[in-house]
């Protein structure tokens, strides 16, 4: 892909006239975009291809592909619905404003999810004659963000989908949220007075709130509130089951879960409340046997268990109504379709067969009615719904450009380096890594003893490297490449420098090594050439990944990357709408990055709108977080400045104007913004 010619205007109109070429826009604000057209190396590579080798097709789930342009296209109501391009959602956010990183969420994807959800479960129940009916409550620990939690709320309102909280300011949140009467509070872990009196005022809002019994010891607590407010409180009470999870959260369930009541805790309960005359309020049955389960037969064997407690409780007069199967509904973030960790072996309709045609059967044989079908459905609702788009600031390379010759008389160590990078061929691939890897060392210890200069050293690590590249592309891609040679390869790739924090930003990755899908959002017409890993902006080593979704769902060292040339160059992080919100940390204080609300509009440019922007931290935010305040820091640099200028460090002038860009710093973004438009010059270059 060559430029050919900068040409002034808006990109749709010059795609109107120009529909086979792709562009790229130059500087942002420089109102220019850059027309590119198609070479011959180029040709043979196509949108099919790069869907392919990123495994699109597979974590996409209908909502993201390739389109014709070489860009990733967004479908916020499925495979079926109109097709948005995220490089235009991109530059359509910097037009607004907003500097990458940006946080794009697409509103219409996350009401997707809340109504395929219930579909699911109403086309099963029809299906199996279930009479109990169906209801889902949102988890908000995965996603507190009150537009997100919102949008749920709103979407589910014609299906009285509620939320699920697990702390008091949960709680609170929810309080205020929750208007509807006939959906459900359902209040889990553990808790206090505090905690049990502010749910039981909501029940005197008419809300319909439980309190679930976790753990034996609360359950006097929960009496005591409710016969001192004189409220009747809708109970709920969480089992132990023998079923365990799997996955990364596998010890969720089990018997050595942390939360839950065993059999006979369960029995000393109800006759607990049963003597408090409240037996009548205990309504709801709740398991939960961890979050992203990656294979149904752990869910099937935890329902059918769940389903026979219910059952038998029913039989000995205990009036449930709701039988809670808690969240773990996973996501394919690998899209291999299997039951490893980052995937899952069901689909959606299948969790929701499973689940109804189980619970059916177990009422069938013990002669009970049907209850409601309660879910916690949290990551599946809302991990596809956000994408992060992060800008490439550079690359590191492990081949250094060579360095000359001192008076052009090479050491013995680089002519035989020399020699080997001039003889390798498909008959000595290997002899030669070896041969290799022994001048290598040779030169280390020589240096080690002071027996080899600077210059010769970098010579010698140069070719080394370049003699590797060499041998790695003689190899190619057979499958009977040795393993000491696939490690070399891994440490041959570029560190593409991304704009962004792992700690901030993919929290799960970082903690749990949880695979995320990585791609760049164009020139998806071209084929990759490098392989790279990203590493962030962070002074950590550690922030950086380095495990990526392969074409076959497979995990990779290394992601196929495009070179990097002077034109802005975008990747994407998907899937990242679970949790990764919520958990991000302030490591380097570089908090929350910027963020776009986008909504579907046919009647716009683009197919869409940004209803709401919402901007970066800015670096006085972040400091004020860690009891930085912004007018004592200043009062502090002025001391200094004021210092400087008696004594004569500085001119008055050049102390001001050192004062008014430390001041003006602090409204800037902690993320950098390199590349990207400065809105002040440099101070050197002020007048």
């Amino acid at each position: 892909m060559k430029p050919l010619v900068v040409l002034p205007g808006d990109p749709r109109h010059l795609r109107q006239k120009f529909g086979e070429f792709c562009f790229s826009p130059i500087v942002k604000g420089h109102g220019g975009f850059i027309l590119r057209a198609m070479t011959k190396s180029s040709s043979a590579w196509g949108p099919g291809q790069s869907a392919q080798l990123y495994g699109v097709t597979g974590w996409g789930a209908g909502y993201f592909s390739v389109n014709a342009r070489g860009h990733v296209s967004v479908r916020p109501v499925g495979e079926n619905g109109p097709e948005l391009d995220l490089w235009e959602v991109v530059e359509a956010s910097l037009h607004r404003g907003l500097e990458l990183p940006i946080l794009l969420r697409f509103q219409d994807l996350l009401r997707h999810r809340v109504q395929e959800l219930h579909r699911v479960f109403e086309e099963a129940a029809q299906e199996a004659g279930y009479q109990g009916g169906y209801q889902a409550v949102f988890p908000i620990k995965v996603n507190q963000l009150r537009e997100v939690v919102e949008e749920i709320l709103d979407a589910g309102a014609p299906y009285h989908h509620g939320l699920e909280v697990g702390s008091k300011p949960e709680l609170f949140a929810a309080l205020a949220m929750h208007r509807d009467p006939e959906s459900l509070i359902v209040c889990n872990g553990y808790k206090d007075r505090a905690f049990i009196e502010a749910a039981l005022l909501g029940r005197k809002l008419g809300k319909r709130i439980f309190l679930v019994v976790e753990k034996l010891e609360e359950l006097p607590t929960i009496l005591s509130a409710s016969q001192s407010l004189g409220v009747q409180p809708l109970l709920g009470i969480r089992l132990k089951l023998s079923t365990k999870g799997q996955g990364r959260w596998a010890r969720s369930g089990g018997e050595e879960a942390k939360f839950g009541l065993s059999t006979a805790e369960l029995l000393q309960a109800l006759r607990w409340i049963e003597e408090c005359g409240m037996i009548h309020g205990v309504e709801l049955l709740h398991f939960h046997i961890g979050s992203q389960i990656p294979d149904i037969l752990a869910i099937k064997r935890a329902v059918r268990e769940a389903a026979r407690y219910y059952a038998r409780l029913r039989q000995q007069g205990v009036k449930l109504r709701y039988l809670d199967v808690g969240g773990g509904l996973g996501v394919d973030y690998d899209g291999s379709s299997s039951s490893r960790e980052s995937s899952i072996n069901y689909t959606l309709a299948e969790y929701a067969r499973d689940i109804v045609y189980n619970v059916l059967e177990i009422c069938q044989q013990e002669g009970v009615p049907h209850p409601t079908l309660v879910t916690e459905t949290g990551r599946a609702l809302v991990a596809h719904h956000s994408v992060l788009v992060v800008n490439v600031l550079g690359v590191i390379r492990k081949t250094p450009v060579l360095v000359p010759c001192p008076n052009g008389n090479p050491h013995k160590l680089v002519r035989d380096l020399l020699e080997l990078k001039a003889t390798v061929n498909q008959g000595n691939l290997l002899e030669h890594y070896h041969d290799a890897l022994q001048i290598k060392e040779d030169a280390q210890a020589m240096f080690d003893l002071g027996l080899l200069d600077l210059s010769t050293k970098a010579q010698i690590e140069a070719l080394y490297w370049e003699l590797l590249e060499r041998i790695l592309a003689l190899y190619g891609a057979r499958r009977s490449i040795p393993e000491e040679l696939r490690t070399v390869k891994d440490h041959l790739a570029d560190r593409y420098l991304c704009n962004f924090s792992v700690f901030q930003s993919l929290i799960d990755y970082w903690g749990l090594k949880q695979v995320f899908p990585v791609m760049p959002i164009h020139r998806l017409l071209e084929r990759p050439t490098r392989q790279g890993r990203l590493v962030d902006i962070t002074c950590d080593s550690d922030g950086q990944i380095a495990d990526f979704v392969g074409p076959h769902g497979e995990v990779a060292p290394t992601l196929p990357l495009h070179p990097v040339d002077k034109e802005p160059y975008y990747l994407g992080i998907f899937l990242v709408g679970a949790y990764q919100d919520i958990m991000g940390d302030l490591h380097n204080l570089f908090g929350r990055v910027n963020e776009a609300h986008v909504f579907l509009d046919p009647d716009e440019p683009g197919g869409f709108y940004i209803e709401e922007t919402i901007p970066s931290l800015k670096i006085r935010e972040a400091l004020s977080l860690v009891q930085y305040e912004a007018p004592t820091i200043l009062r502090a640099m002025k001391t200094q400045v004021d210092q400087a200028i008696r004594s004569d460090v500085l001119k008055p002038t050049e102390g001001m104007l050192l004062l008014e860009a430390y001041e003006r710093g602090l409204e800037g973004s902690a993320y950098l913004a390199l590349g990207q438009n400065e809105k002040e010059p440099p101070l050197s270059k002020r007048p």
